[in-house]
């Protein structure tokens, strides 16, 4: 990431280490890292619930810790080991716990948990996503206590009292990291206490912080607090709500409070309390700003329990087919990606400051956009993203299908969970209903649930597809996965728009181990290129399936698409259809290393809408063989791009879907290749340098590593990055040398990824590729010095040293958690006031329409509803278009059935005058038509000819075919079927 801001919040965390697990004179609650001193056995022995079980012998682990994290990428998903596993911890409370309340919180577990604690059961949680927890307080002894939790992670899993499945542990996309993968905490409270918010557990609500009564410009909002406060007294209990803001220097920058109240004895009441607050720094895209919202209850003047709630305050809008964040209209553009989000022999189990990382380079490319693929991320996650400034579609738990029954049933379970488990993040703007479209009764109870538990987040919610009126009218946002779609109602985004594959190793075809572009494996039988690219054309085919999007972008007229999400990031252990038996569609590889399309995505993502900030970059590398000829491709948003080789030039490139500069049959001479961008005006805006790099002589490692440092507490993790340079420190970007790895002190070896056999996954030798890898050491639970040592034949070999940290744990129980002083990402600064784009053409509406036959579905064409169509009949294949004024038209956007497989040759006319002849491209949704610009009201549009079906875009990735259906097999090649039609002059 770039350049961060550190938080004071780093100094406190030392300072409570430092007092031995003292909190805050104002926070009476006590919230402990319950992470530390576990004991794993994936086994199934009968008294293991028992708190006398000797499990001396299990394996010590800290959390968050899936017991199968060795199967991470190195094998199929289908694979992933499954079964029985129990964790156990032994624990201590202090003796100020004696009298109150005691909860345990999981951020999730994998699939089920049945929990105990000193040998009784608390309680069992089963759907394997959401979190859970329980009141423990009866279970608890003085001294020494144990929790064991039983975990089953089988494929098959069935809900006990339904014996229903569930329908998202699914094979395909759910990888299967199973126990408990992510974090515990335990919470000490008052009988007088602000409930958690652990919604089908306890049955809570907790604490919810909102804004409202925006003034963006003159940084005012309303701040509203709204707590659930439970009293288990045997007598009434009257408290007064105080709310205090921090800013992220912990500056006091509001105050307020309500009036005083009684609750009853056992009862629960919401206690409310709001003000006005000048000054805000509003949260928005790469600008990750947060506040500290304590909320505190006060019995006699005293305070008797206090929350922090970690929140940030932005205003949304979601209308006229458009995105608005902070007033200003923003088009998604980013990734849809695997909810695991895991890394090599880890899974998702990494410490927040990675998650922070790996979150942070998708910002980084200049994404604005997560979507979170089929079931809800983990806490870690949702945090993350909202420190670095990244906005998150959330879904609850699906796979590919509506459903009935039970399994809805689970569905609105886990939303209802979701959404008061992360309501106070504000990096959440969409909730998700279904990876598929739903009807229209489960759209509206969907958004029910976002009424009853979060009717002030100012979050749309909606689903995939909902393109039909009808559903519109229901749903705030919908779009499809594999093209684009428009709306002047909700914003309409892609969910998934690009599915190709391609490893990191290969580069380009002349460069070793020399991929040709597509060789690989059928997939399905059939032949699979698109999931075996190199470097050069999966980087390329980013910038083609982006063109569309935009060139629709808001802007552009009435009906826009409000852009769409690349799927995915990072490569991913999940469903695959290439060579390798993992996931290859990331923008960077499973260690986060980027590929070109990285680097693409952040040459035309750079704006809020239209690109802001000019940039280039040379795709590939420039270290050839002599006598290489090959095509030099340039991403650039700059109007013109030109070609210098060690500064002479090479010529003007060849422009296509407006990111793309090709240069044909450059011969490769070693020295410095550099593309220079230029504006309409001819001044020069970017430029991009590649330089040859000498041969290999020595290896570098260098460490990236938590802002805080290594921590010594058994779940910290550090990056090394392992690079082959030459002699001036240049990396060689062709080397493939393998590196055997010495890793010596309190650290263990996690390693790597590359090509090879079980991909390399724990090997202590693994290759370079494209002369860089990266491996992964974790943190013993000794702190101390960790030297790692790199060696390969023929190259100088590279140390380095690392000292890992104390972290204090006492009785099994640490005040220092993983997301502690953690920086907040505001790098981008806040919202711009100026508008995020300039308008390229202005939509002429439609007064009337005539067909030549079935004139009854002729208004179709023009109705904003991508379920309806207009079709001819064979030989009368013309449609007529009163405009509601007379306009200078100088394009047609159309929509016709089977725009991917199919061209139609047209002819338009304005006014009786032709404008236009030709052959449709096929695209991925809407054809922009550049016509002679014409002065007139009516524009004809009719067949001239018939179809063709040759060179059809392919889309065969996906095992529903139905989902990639266009119209194209019901509609006859002498038919003229148009689903939507745009008519457009310059502004």
């Amino acid at each position: 990431m770039n350049p961060l801001h550190t938080l004071p919040r780093l100094r406190l965390a030392a300072a409570l280490i430092a007092a031995g697990l003292m909190l805050p004179a104002h926070a009476e609650r006590q919230t402990y890292n319950f992470n530390p001193d576990w004991r794993l056995a994936v086994a199934d022995p009968a008294e293991a619930a028992q708190q006398a079980f000797d499990d001396s012998a299990w394996k010590a682990v800290t959390l968050p810790r899936a017991w199968n994290e060795d199967d991470a990428f190195s094998k199929d998903i289908v694979d992933h080991s499954t079964g029985v596993a129990w964790y156990r911890k032994h624990f201590t409370l202090p003796a100020s716990a004696a009298g109150q309340k005691v909860f345990i919180e999981f951020e999730g577990a994998r699939q089920a948990a049945e929990v105990y604690v000193n040998g009784k059961r608390i309680g069992l949680h089963e759907n394997g996503i959401n979190a859970f927890g329980f009141d423990i307080t009866a279970a608890l002894q003085p001294g020494a206590n144990v929790v064991a939790v039983r975990t089953d992670n089988s494929w098959d899993y069935r809900e006990k009292a339904t014996n229903q499945r569930y329908q998202w542990s699914d094979k395909n996309f759910n990888a299967n990291y199973g126990g408990l993968p992510k974090n515990v905490r335990l919470h000490v409270t008052d009988k007088l206490y602000q409930t958690l918010p652990l919604y089908s557990t306890l049955g809570t609500t907790g604490v919810y912080v909102y804004a409202r009564d925006f003034d963006i410009a003159g940084r005012r909002a309303t701040i509203a607090a709204e707590s659930e406060v439970r009293n288990e007294y045997p007598e009434a209990r009257t408290f007064t709500y105080e709310v205090r803001i921090r800013d992220r220097d912990g500056k006091q920058v509001g105050q307020f409070s309500s009036p005083a109240q009684t609750v009853a004895p056992g009862a629960t009441a919401v206690v409310k309390a709001s003000a006005a607050v000048q000054g805000l720094n509003f949260w928005s895209w790469g600008y990750g700003y947060l506040y500290d919202v304590v909320t505190t209850l006060k019995v006699d003047g005293k305070a008797v329990d206090s929350v922090t709630t970690r929140t940030g305050f932005r205003k949304t809008e979601f209308a006229n087919g458009m995105v608005k964040l902070n007033d200003r209209v923003i088009q998604m553009k980013g990734y849809a990606q695997r909810t695991s989000n895991e890394w090599p022999a880890v899974g998702m189990s990494v410490p927040a400051w990675l998650s922070d990382y790996s979150n942070g380079l998708a910002v980084a490319s200049n994404a604005n956009l997560i979507r979170w693929m089929h079931i809800t991320p983990w806490k870690q996650d949702v945090e993350s993203l909202d420190r670095v400034g990244m906005m998150q579609a959330m879904p609850a738990g699906d796979s590919e299908a509506d459903v009935t029954g039970r399994r809805w049933e689970q569905r609105i379970a886990a939303m209802s969970d979701a959404i008061v488990y992360n309501r106070n993040n504000p990096s959440i703007v969409f909730y998700e209903s279904g990876n598929r479209g739903v009807s229209e009764a489960h759209m509206q109870e969907m958004k029910a649930l976002r009424d009853q538990f979060d009717p002030h987040g100012g979050r749309a919610s909606g689903s995939r597809e909902m393109l039909s009126t009808r559903l519109q009218q229901v749903a705030e946002y919908g779009g499809e996965m594999l093209y684009i779609n428009k709306s002047a109602r909700i914003p309409m985004w892609a969910m998934e728009y690009s599915r190709d594959e391609g490893a990191r190793i290969y580069w380009d075809e002349y460069t070793a181990p020399f991929h040709k572009n597509g060789d690989g494996p059928p997939h399905k039988g059939q032949p699979a290129p698109a999931y075996n690219h190199n470097q050069d054309s999966h980087a390329i085919e980013d910038v083609k399936r982006w063109f569309d999007y935009w060139e629709q972008r808001p802007g552009t007229g009435t009906r826009v698409s409000s852009g769409g999400v690349n799927i995915i990031f990072s490569d991913s252990n999940t469903h695959h259809r290439g060579a390798n038996n993992y996931r290859r569609s990331g923008e960077v590889d499973a260690m986060r290393i980027p590929k070109d399309g990285f680097y693409a995505h952040q040459v035309m993502w750079d704006g809020w809408v239209d690109v802001e900030k000019p940039r280039a970059h040379i795709i590939g590398h420039w270290n050839y063989t002599p006598g290489t000829v090959k095509p030099v491709t340039v991403v650039s948003s700059a109007e013109r791009v030109e070609l210098f080789l060690n500064g002479k030039k090479l010529g003007t490139g060849r422009q296509s879907e407006r990111f793309l500069f090709t240069f044909d049959d450059v011969a490769w001479q070693p020295g410095e290749l550099k593309a220079v961008g230029y504006d309409a005006k001819g001044k020069a805006i970017c430029e991009a340098v590649l330089a040859t790099a000498g041969a290999p002589a020595r290896l570098r490692l260098t460490s990236i590593a938590s802002p805080k440092g290594l921590q010594a507490d058994g779940a910290d993790l550090a990056l090394v990055q392992v690079e082959v340079v030459d002699a001036k420190g240049r990396r060689n970007p062709v080397a493939l040398n393998t590196v055997d790895f010495e890793l010596q002190g309190p650290a263990e070896w996690r390693g790597g990824i590359a090509q090879g056999p079980n991909n390399h996954i724990l090997s202590r030798s693994l290759p370079v590729e494209g002369g860089v890898n990266r491996v992964l050491l974790r943190s013993a639970t000794q702190a101390g010095k960790i030297t790692l040592r790199a060696k390969s034949s023929g190259l100088a070999a590279a140390e380095l040293t690392l000292v890992s940290k104390p972290v204090q744990v006492k009785d099994g129980l640490s005040a220092q958690f993983p997301a502690d002083g953690l920086p907040l990402n505001l790098q981008r600064g806040p919202t711009p006031a100026t508008p995020s784009f300039q308008v390229s053409r202005v939509a002429v509406p439609v007064a009337a329409v005539e067909a030549a036959s079935n004139q009854a579905d002729a208004g179709n064409t023009v109705d904003d509803d991508e379920t309806t169509k207009w079709a001819s009949k064979p030989g009368e294949g013309s449609i007529s278009f009163k405009l509601a004024r007379p306009a200078k038209v100088s394009e047609v956007v159309l929509k016709l059935s089977g725009w991917r497989e199919r061209s139609y040759p047209l002819r338009i006319e304005v006014d009786g005058k032709q404008v236009y002849e030709g052959m449709t491209p096929k695209n991925l949704g809407y054809v922009t038509l550049p016509l002679a610009a014409t002065s007139g009201q009516t524009v004809r549009i009719a067949l001239n000819g018939v179809a063709d079906e040759s060179n059809a875009i392919k889309l065969t990735e996906v095992a529903n075919q139905s989902i990639a259906d266009t119209g194209a097999n019901q509609t006859p090649k002498g038919v003229l079927s148009i689903v939507e039609a745009e008519f457009y002059e310059r502004p």
